[in-house]
């Protein structure tokens, strides 16, 4: 984009070698060829990111500025043409004042120089080149900052939303990991007496939990962990055995719509660590269906829970969340005759 507008040196490059004498024509020429090169080599830089707009323009702009003048010392207010260019290099480069300054600067000049050389009437054009590329450029780079700062905010957006989504995967791997744990120590606990031979079982599962749930939160901070709803179903089968609650199961994972067995798998694993951490059930019951799940339990129910999640923990929240985004309904409320908790998910 840049070199595009370099043909409009062609001007100035043909008043160097129409005036003069042959040294002063070579030197001319070659001050405009160096400008020309500086001027792309800035903007190189610029759009390869090798350094901030500001050191491009302290390298740059003090040689275009220099050019200029050097070739102006052989082709006098001619040489005016050329202000453009380093117009347009500034309003790249420099922050908005000292830009502003820039154009103010070569926009007197295109009006003094020529006024001083009584050629006002001849090179009026030059300002109005002068005016006209700044106030173009002017308007490119703005809406190039918006661009850039819309970009830097939906970055923000995204990381936002991806620390969100590693919290809520993190939150309900260790939350279900470390409530099996936890009822698997007790039971140890109770068993180290009566059945070592038990507690013993119970201390390796232990064990084997532990790794695991290392496991996933590796898996999980790398992104690539999938709860899956028939490990989920075998899982919650476990802990609430571990638990001492019975467990009643309608349907199974085959039965379930594909496109909803991941954020399902993700439901069934918090409402189970729910049911085992806080209910004091003493049966469960599992209903999935082809776009549903459901999640009943007989306990002392979840006082104050409605739909509208305003009083939801950390673990319903991100439910809430990871259902809504796939385009499901949550509800967590009293069970249907009345007692006990039921967490109900419906899609489509």
């Amino acid at each position: 984009m840049a070199a595009v507008w370099l043909v409009f040196l062609a001007y100035p490059l043909v008043e160097v070698l129409t005036t003069g004498s042959a040294l002063g024509k070579t030197f001319g020429a070659v001050g405009i060829v160096v400008f020309a090169v500086v001027y792309i080599h800035g903007f190189r830089w610029l759009y390869k990111g090798r350094a901030t707009p500001s050191r491009i323009a302290v390298i740059h702009l003090p040689l275009l500025v220099l050019l200029v003048c050097l070739v102006g010392l052989h082709i006098g207010p001619d040489v005016l043409g050329m202000g453009a260019f380093v117009v347009s290099f500034a309003m790249f480069t420099l922050t908005l004042v000292p830009r502003m300054m820039v154009f103010v600067v070569a926009a007197g000049a295109c009006l003094l120089v020529p006024w001083l050389n009584g050629t006002l009437r001849d090179d009026f054009f030059y300002i109005l080149i002068v005016v006209m590329v700044g106030a173009i450029t002017a308007v490119i780079r703005a809406v190039g900052d918006r661009d850039d700062e819309y970009t830097a905010l939906r970055n923000e957006l995204v990381i936002a939303d991806e620390r969100d989504r590693v919290a809520r995967d993190v939150h309900d791997v260790l939350g279900h990991s470390l409530t099996a744990v936890t009822v698997k120590a007790e039971l140890a606990e109770r068993l180290i007496d009566v059945d070592p031979e038990r507690a013993k079982a119970e201390l390796a599962a232990i064990r084997s939990l532990t790794r695991e749930a290392l496991g996933e939160v590796r898996a999980t901070v790398t992104g690539l962990r999938v709860a899956r709803l028939a490990d989920e179903l075998d899982r919650a089968h476990t802990a609430l055995d571990d638990a001492g609650i019975d467990v009643d199961q309608r349907g199974d994972a085959s039965i379930v719509d594909p496109r909803y067995r991941l954020v399902l798998g993700w439901v069934l694993r918090e409402a189970v660590t729910n049911v085992v951490r806080h209910s004091n059930a003493r049966t469960c019951v599992i209903d999935l269906g082809g776009t549903s799940l459901s999640v009943v339990d007989d306990g002392v129910g979840i006082e104050g829970v409605g739909t509208d999640g305003n009083r939801d923990g950390n673990g319903l929240r991100g439910l809430r969340d990871r259902v809504r985004s796939a385009g499901g309904k949550f509800a967590v409320g009293a069970g249907p005759d009345g007692t006990g908790t039921e967490l109900k998910v419906v899609f489509g």
